[in-house]
């Protein structure tokens, strides 16, 4: 097994950088540049670790999975922008642009790791390094471009006038600037997704087969489940493909790896605990942004109360609402473990604290991602000492097993079948009592009370369930307390979020940043 280049130091990343900007790091600009640098560089087994490593650079910035798709979630029923800020309340809003400081980035930087990851695919064949490592080498440069081609073509791509999102392979990867173009379908995106990741999980090892140095890195696990959300996503196209989601879904499941919930039949505490550092490499976690003290997703402390009461820099957003708050079933164990409310109490720097908030324009506050501020002296230990780069210990989840489980049930349903079974695993788990026969209206119920707050993409499930326009044309709503300092304050809910003019027509697919379209000659999405 490969022992991977731990990027820490300056000199590291600064070959890294040098090594990967002697070709484009943009789709626009897919031109070798011919240098010496680049020309020297695929020669030994340093030089193919080096370039694993370089693709996973955008997984921690705040543009990618710091905040960055997290303002797209945003835009869902679940949650406010929580501070009053122009580009995000615009992307809430639906009235962006594509040139959102906040969002402008997210397609030009995916393109870059689709660019690094087509220069492995390129040269690490030809290099005189073992099989092995040629092996380990493309599994993860098939695996890392499809994962990024999945975020770009759900965001911006679709079945219509719009089309996909430009497949640059290594095929095609010296072609001219500008002179890509827009599959007419998304579905020919979602095919290429499919073709890397079955080619990633061929050549990729299970979790269980790595060692604790190669954690981080992709594994086959995490190919098949991601294919199963490429297929569950294309299904609103073409429902034929619901029969592929479980049968990727089943590849997940039945891997060898141990694939399980955290079940201990203590739902509060297997909850709790779930959503920890302390189960970052356990059954559940099958794909996260590897993070610690020194870096990682910041997406905890985005979501910390704004200035964290004095002990840590939170920055305050992405703030529940009563809607989501109301759609927990009343014993569910999960409503406080997601969310905390006035008076809910809750370990914080040492102290148990009472909750309250003078900032929260909701009344509420995110709690999944607060395990790693409970104990006396977290900063240095499992928070970062660097507020403005709040990431702690815990590794933010993107996909989860019980996501896997609940994109099965959601396929036999739409298929007509039983989905009973792995809906009712998830529910168990929560201590609730299992559902017979379940209907697609409780499988969304579900997939939104498990994956309120995470990357699992509620707005685009609203979007794919053809939910969006109904539930955006309603206000959405929070608990606003007589005193704000006072956790035991009366409250009245009152709307926090006007509604939304959401245009199905259109709002589906975000906009491209303006700098995309004019560097690649590729059309605005329509309507925007």
């Amino acid at each position: 097994m490969i022992k991977y280049i731990k990027l820490k130091t300056i000199a590291l990343s600064a070959i890294t950088a040098l090594v990967f900007t002697s070709c484009s790091d943009d789709f626009t600009e897919v031109e070798s540049k011919g240098s010496v640098s680049y020309g020297n560089f695929w020669k030994t087994a340093d030089d193919a670790e080096l370039a694993i490593n370089g693709m996973y650079d955008e997984m921690k910035t705040s543009e990618m999975f710091g905040r960055g798709f997290f303002w797209y979630i945003n835009a869902s029923d679940d949650m406010i922008t929580g501070r009053i800020k122009a580009d995000a309340d615009n992307v809430k809003n639906f009235v962006c642009t594509g040139d959102e400081g906040y969002t402008a980035n997210m397609y030009p930087r995916a393109f870059k790791v689709i660019r690094r990851a087509n220069d492995i695919l390129k040269n690490v064949p030809e290099m005189n390094i073992s099989e092995d490592m040629k092996n380990q080498a493309m599994g993860e440069a098939y695996f890392m471009r499809g994962f990024f081609y999945f975020w770009l073509a759900h965001s911006y791509g679709d079945d219509g006038e719009n089309g996909g999102i430009p497949i640059i392979t290594v095929d095609n990867m010296e072609d001219p600037a500008g002179s890509y173009e827009r599959p007419t379908s998304v579905q020919a995106n979602y095919e290429q997704i499919v073709k890397d990741l079955e080619s990633a999980a061929e050549l990729l090892p299970l979790f269980t087969e790595m060692s604790s140095a190669d954690y981080g890195h992709a594994h086959k696990d995490a190919a098949n489940a991601y294919i199963a959300k490429t297929y569950l996503y294309w299904s609103q196209y073409d429902e034929s493909k619901y029969a592929d989601v479980v049968t990727y879904a089943d590849k997940v499941i039945n891997s060898g790896s141990g694939r399980a919930l955290i079940d201990t039949d203590n739902p509060d505490q297997d909850y709790r605990l779930l959503h920890s550092h302390l189960n970052n490499w356990t059954s559940e976690y099958i794909w996260s942004v590897n993070s610690g003290v020194n870096g990682g997703s910041i997406l905890t402390g985005v979501m910390l109360e704004n200035k964290g009461w004095s002990k840590y820099n939170g920055w305050g957003y992405y703030q529940p609402t009563e809607e989501l708050y109301e759609s927990f079933e009343e014993d569910d164990a999960r409503r406080e473990v997601t969310i905390l409310k006035y008076g809910d109490e809750f370990p914080y720097f040492g102290e148990n604290r009472s909750y309250y908030s003078e900032n929260s324009l909701s009344g509420f506050q995110f709690n999944k991602y607060m395990y790693e501020f409970g104990g006396e002296s977290p900063i240095g230990t499992n928070v970062n000492s660097n507020g403005d780069d709040p990431s702690t210990t815990y590794n933010v989840p993107l996909l989860r097993f019980a996501e896997v489980l609940l994109m099965k049930s959601e396929a036999l349903i739409m298929q007509g079948q039983n989905g009973d079974e792995p809906l009712n695993k998830v529910r168990d788990r929560a201590g609730l009592n299992a559902i017979s026969g379940a209907t697609i209206e409780d499988l969304k119920h579900e997939r939104r009370v498990e994956l309120a707050g995470e990357f699992a993409n509620r707005h685009f499930d609203l979007v794919r369930w053809g939910d969006a326009e109904d539930v955006y044309s309603k206000p959405l709503h929070g608990r606003i307390h007589s005193d704000r300092t006072n956790p035991d304050s009366d409250y009245t809910i009152q709307e926090v979020w006007s509604s939304r003019n959401y245009d199905p027509t259109y709002m589906h697919v975000w906009p491209l940043p303006t700098t995309v379209i004019e560097g690649s000659g590729i059309s605005q999405n329509i309507g925007w």
